[in-house]
Parts: structure tokens; sequence; C-alpha cells
């Protein structure tokens, strides 16, 4: 019997950065610098909220798209913190940003239509769009400070280019898009039919008042999809739940494949989302601030060039003088050096490496003795 599977799943892995990890975690004594979870408990208000609903036996059916007070409260939220507004009708509660950026693409995309990437980038980008059967296209950044090089986007654009993915601050550099360069993207993408994808998990942790978003452009709003996460900013990586917001025409397609695939998000886990929005995070931002601000002279300080990022909390670390690639750099200091950082090419840019700085005080100051004793090796 001649069993066959779907091409696009056979022609995608499990993630690199997984992969690493999972070796990193293997390997005795080694410290790790690679994931990128804080190192919080969800705060007890978020978790007493979710308590009380269970108590409240709400464990029932919600809404598909979410109940109609946690629609209002995101809508509320986004238009008083961000503002941006988007009607409750436009927002879907979803099972993490993973899910709304994957109901995204395949609203939107068809196979063989393209999508733009800069890199470096988040792994999943590449791998979703596989998996729908279109076609990633690398936009490189890192000779342009990480920042979109509005001719280079020109050049990238063709017949076929469907949408472009903008990430800021951005994993794993830790950099935002300056204005001028939103301008400019914007002024290349305005009269042309692609979509823009503004993922802004990380947008609640910004180290700068200078800061502006892709969606921040209305005249475009027919175009642009909203990806956020609960994730990051309130320590709730375990409980999968963000959101997307977009256009009513786009968000009432987006939600088909939101409830052929996932139904809704849990019930009794929305009074929490609530509560989370609720929650003052500066105390989340000063902390990695200040871990920032010891990570970074510290690798200056061993003769390691990285840009300082202004959100998020990654290092990405060039080490093309050492002669190595990045997989290669990261084995060797994993085996001699004991400490794991993620090799660059996992985000579609050789030559560099991702350090996460959300750990302990304790574990960044022991994984950064380890990565210059490594250092003064080499």
């Amino acid at each position: 019997m001649d069993l066959t599977l779907n091409s696009a799943v056979l022609g995608v892995e499990i993630t690199g950065i997984r992969q690493f990890t999972y070796l990193v975690r293997d390997t005795p004594g080694a410290c790790a610098l690679t994931i990128g979870e804080p190192d919080f408990n969800t705060p007890d208000v978020v978790k007493e909220a979710a308590k009380a609903a269970l108590d409240a036996n709400d464990t029932h059916y919600p809404p598909g798209n979410g109940y109609p007070y946690m629609l209002e409260a995101l809508s509320k939220f986004e238009a008083e913190r961000h503002g941006l507004h988007y009607a409750p009708e436009e927002i879907i509660l979803t099972i993490g940003a993973t899910e709304g950026l994957f109901i995204g693409m395949s609203t939107v995309l068809n196979p063989g239509d393209e999508i733009i990437i800069p890199t470096p980038a988040f792994g999943l980008y590449e791998s979703m769009a596989r998996l729908l059967r279109g076609v990633p296209v690398p936009l490189p950044t890192e000779h342009n400070r990480f920042q979109v090089d509005p001719e280079a986007l020109k050049a990238a654009i063709t017949p076929k280019t469907k949408a472009i993915v903008l990430t800021s601050p951005n994993n794993p550099t830790g950099c935002i898009y300056t204005k001028e360069t939103l301008d400019w993207i914007h002024e290349v993408l305005k009269d042309k039919p692609i979509f823009v994808f503004c993922d802004d998990v990380y947008r609640e942790l910004i180290y700068t008042e200078d800061y502006h978003s892709f969606a921040e452009f209305q005249d475009m709003r027919d175009r642009i999809i909203v990806i956020q996460s609960f994730s990051k900013p309130y320590a709730m990586t375990g409980w999968r739940l963000g959101y997307c917001m977009a256009d009513a025409p786009i968000r009432d397609r987006m939600q088909i494949f939101h409830q052929h695939s996932v139904v809704s998000a849990p019930s009794y886990v929305q009074p929490a989302c609530v509560a989370a929005l609720q929650k003052d995070v500066s105390d989340v931002r000063d902390t990695f601030r200040k871990r920032r601000d010891y990570v970074y002279p510290r690798l200056r300080s061993m003769g390691l060039e990285v840009q300082e990022p202004e959100g998020a909390f990654y290092m990405f670390i060039n080490i093309a003088k050492y002669g190595m690639d990045s997989e290669t750099f990261c084995k060797k200091m994993l085996q001699e050096g004991k400490v794991g950082l993620i090799p660059g090419i996992y985000f579609g840019t050789e030559g560099y490496v991702r350090l996460s700085y959300c750990y302990s005080d304790a574990d960044l100051k022991e994984g950064l003795d380890r990565v210059e004793t490594f250092i003064k090796t080499l």
C-alpha cells in the first residue's frame, strides 16, 4: 500500500530554535540563554480571575471569536493604549499569536503567492508560508542596521507579491523600525494590493518613547492585519492566548479558519485576559531594561559587535570575525564553554547568534562569564 502525505508538511521540520534548545537542555552543566520566555510567573490577579471563572462554572462553549466583554476590552485597550481603533467585531481572540498569524496567512495566501519576510526573522513566518504553499521571500536587513531598505523592498516586490511581515520590536534583534523606515515602507506599499502583517507582540516591552507601528497607517487599514499576544508582557506563555485585528471583511474570512480549526479560545481564561489588560507592566519592562543595560556593555567589553536593542529581550551578536557559521559556533560554545545561544541561521541570517536576556540576574552573570571565557579561546 502506497500511503502519501501532504508534500507541504514533508518539506517543513521542527524549528531549529526548538531543536537547539533541546540540545542545550540535554548537555550536562550547560547554562541556557536561549528561549524568549519571561522568567516571571503569571500575575496573581490574572490567575485569580481564571480560578473565579472555573468556580463559577464558566466551562461551556464560548462564542467563537471571544465573549463580547472580552472583545470590548481588547477594543478599548488598543484604542486607549495604542491609538488603534478596531471595533469588537474586527477582533478574534486566538490560541496565541501563532494562530493569529496562521489564520491570517491562510486567509491571504494562495498557492504560489509570495510573502516578503525582512530577515533576521522569527522562523515560523517562513514555515507557515511553506505549509500554506506560499513562497517566502527573504529581505535581508543586517547591512542596514536591521532597518528595511526601501530600494531593496521595491526590488523584492513582484507581480506575485501578496504580503509582507513587519515585526517591531524584532525577534531576534530587539530593534524597532524607525518612523523614517515606516514612512518609506508606506510610500512603497500604499498603492499596491499587498497585505501587511504587523506582528507587534513585543510592543509592551519597549525602552524608548519614539515607537510607531505600521498599523498606524489607517489609509491602508483594509490591508493591515495586527497580531498580538498575552505571552510576553504578562508572562502568560503557557496560556497560549493572543488576538488579531483586521478590517471587517478580512476578519470575517479569518474567523472561518479560526472556527474550523480551534473553534474558540477556552471560556474560563477570558476573564483572566481582561485582568491582564488592566495590569501595569512597567515593572516588567523596567526589569528587562536593567538586564539589557547589564548585558549590552558586557558584550561590547568582550569585543563583540552588537546593536543595542530598543525592545523585546534579545541581543543579536555578530560572530562573523571568528570564521565559523553560526551553528558551528554555537555547538562549539556549548561543548567547550557550556553556554547555549541560538544560531542566527535559524532566523535566516548567517554570521550572528541570538542571546536571550529574559533570565535571572544570576543566570545572566554566569552565562556571560562563560561566554567571555569561551571567546578568549578563539
